[in-house]
Order: C-alpha cells, then structure tokens, then sequence
C-alpha cells in the first residue's frame, strides 16, 4: 500500500513524509488490527474487527470453505477512537505477497478477479461517530466457474486525506484478511527454477572459497504453501560436499506467485566442476491450522569453481621446470660444443706439430 505520487512539488520534506507514511499503511495492513491506544497519536483514529457470530467470538482474520457457486455471510466491526466523526470507504481486495514477505492488498484502483471481486459489503462507505462502532454486514459470493483452491484478500476501510502543504494525498487504509478454500481437487505443487551456482575463491591456492546459489519458488498448484529448504554444493562425482547452514522460511505463496532465493554455502573446496542441488519440502496448512509436509521436491544445477590461483601456481611452476629443462639442454649442447672444439683444436695442433 503506497501513497500517490506528489502531483504538485517534490521536496526532501515531502520524500521523507511519503516514506514514513508508506510505512505506516503496512504495517496497517499486515497487523491487521490496530490497538485503540494508537488512537490518539494522530495517525491512526478507528480499529476493525470481526463480528461475534457463528463463526467465532474472537477471530484473527475471515476464513471460509464454500463449494463453487456458494456463498458466506459474515459482518465487520469499525470503531472510531477520534473526536470528529469519521467517513471511511469500504471495499474487498485481492491479496499478494509484497516484497518484504508480508501479504498486501491491492490499492482501490486496481482490478481484483478473486476475494476483491467476490465480496460484498451492504454499503460503499460508512459515517461512524465519535466513540461509537459500526458493523458493516457483508457477502461472499463464489462464482460457478470458480476454480478450486485457496484465495486470499481482505476487506477493507479507507480514509483518504489531502495534504495541502505537501501536495499529496494520503489514503490511510486498516482491514482484515479474508482467506477462502474452494471446495474441489486440492493440487499442491512447488517449483524450483532458474538454479544457478556461483563460486568465489580465496587467493590462498590451498583455501576453500564460497558458493552462492540462487533460484526462485513458484507455486505451481492451487494451494497456498510454504516450504522447508536445503541447499548443499558437491565437487566431481558427489565429492567435498558443504551444506548451506539454516535457511530462512519463504513467506506463504498464493497460487501462481513467485519468490526468489539467494543462499550463501561457506567452505566449498574448488574442484573445478560443481554441483549444486536444493531441496524443497512443501508445507500446507489445512483450515483447522495445522501443517503437513509434502513429498519433497528437488533440482541441481552445475557451475565452476576453477581454483585460478592454484592454476596459476601451476603453470608457473611448470614454466619453470620445462624452463630449467630447456636451459640444462642448452647448456649440455654448449658444453659437448666447447668439448669438441677442443678436441678438433687439438688433433689440428698435433698434426701441425708433424
């Protein structure tokens, strides 16, 4: 969630307040919910909750499982800590990973075709007085066609103000996430791609140097997953194997959405010819919270890692001996040279001396 581009003048002042502001909304959207003691610092003046109902007393986020073609109804609760009175738009938005790993939800002005398309809240906006709370009834409908597998979105609030001084508007956002499961043949599938390896060696010619390996996750399936991750980096036929040590978690990918991976493996022995294989274990969370393992998955990639200085080291020695060779040849010819010079001098002084 990214405030608008200034439309009038581009200041430092006016950088830095986008910034703190861009951080602002995120952590708006990734909390969630904001605590009412945040309600007093100017920033932030109103909290969402879900509504107690039949779905539960005190939820975190929205949650459903519906066949294609069905439908959910459930409400949200916005309560407005300020003085004045607060007008807030309201609207759905699909969800995707940003790139800090945290979900995001798309801004108002662009297109949803999942969770922002298929929920509806009784009104578009909603006036709530000062200290009082407001519950904004809503419906989830799934299309006939709907294609079976999870989608996440989010319901939203939004208080979009104009900074007159600065040039900018500032659309202050606060929702709840709202994670659907479409009843059908569930295909969980992870993908590593585009693996490559790296090697950087040391200028000790006997030194072991470090790889780098890099690849991108692509959740091929239609189930949202996180994975487990192994990296490990071989010489020729399997041999100095060096693990990577533990890898951070990828956030949980939606369908069809892409993460890339850079790892760093210290201690790899330069064996000319490198081999470097990842192993992914995918996770999937079922709706009661708990997590499985899937059959791993696996790739390996091959690279170099010329050791240049041992090279070096080795040509140059090998100069230097064919060069003490070819100087001890010289010197050999020269001396048999000389030797028979002297000879032929003298066998010619002997037959002078006759």
């Amino acid at each position: 969630m990214h405030p608008p581009v200034p439309r009038r003048k581009t200041t430092v002042s006016a950088l830095v307040r986008n910034a703190t502001l861009a951080l602002l909304m995120a952590l708006a959207v990734v909390d969630l919910r904001v605590d009412p003691a945040l309600a007093d610092n100017g920033d932030v003046t109103w909290t969402v909750r879900t509504a107690a109902n039949g779905y539960g007393d005190d939820r975190s986020s929205f949650s459903y499982g519906v066949n294609p073609g069905g439908t959910a109804e459930d409400a949200m609760v916005v309560a407005n800590h300020s003085k004045s009175p607060l007008e807030l738009a309201v609207y759905a938005a699909d969800g995707f990973t940003a790139g800090t790993g945290q979900l995001d939800l798309l801004t108002h002005d662009k297109k949803s075709v999942g969770i922002g398309a298929w929920v509806h809240a009784d009104r578009d906006s909603v006036v709530i007085k000062p200290g009082k709370s407001a519950r904004i009834p809503f419906t989830l409908a799934v299309p006939d066609n709907a294609t079976p597998g999870d989608y996440v979105g989010g319901i939203l609030t939004s208080l979009r103000q104009s900074d007159e001084a600065e040039g900018i508007n500032v659309d202050r956002r606060l929702g709840i996430r709202v994670k659907l499961r479409v009843s059908g043949e569930l295909k969980p599938k992870l993908a590593i791609e585009d693996l490559h390896v790296g090697y950087a060696g040391s200028f000790n010619p006997f030194a072991k140097g470090d790889a780098t390996v890099t690849y991108t996750l692509h959740n091929t399936g239609n189930a949202i997953l996180s994975a487990k991750q192994g990296v490990s980096v071989a010489g020729p036929f399997g041999w100095l194997r060096s693990a990577a040590g533990d890898i951070a978690s990828p956030p949980e990918l939606l369908p069809g959405e892409s993460w890339k991976v850079k790892v760093p493996v210290h201690g790899v022995a330069p064996g000319v010819s490198l081999a470097a294989t990842a192993t992914l274990t995918p996770l999937l969370t079922d709706a009661s919270g708990s997590t499985s393992s899937l059959k791993p998955v696996q790739a390996t990639a091959h690279g170099w890692a010329v050791p240049w200085t041992l090279l070096l080291l080795v040509v140059v020695v090998i100069a230097a001996v064919a060069g003490a060779l070819v100087l001890r040849r010289r010197n050999r010819v020269r001396r048999k040279a000389r030797e028979d010079a002297r000879i032929r001098d003298a066998v010619e002084q002997a037959l002078r001396d006759q």
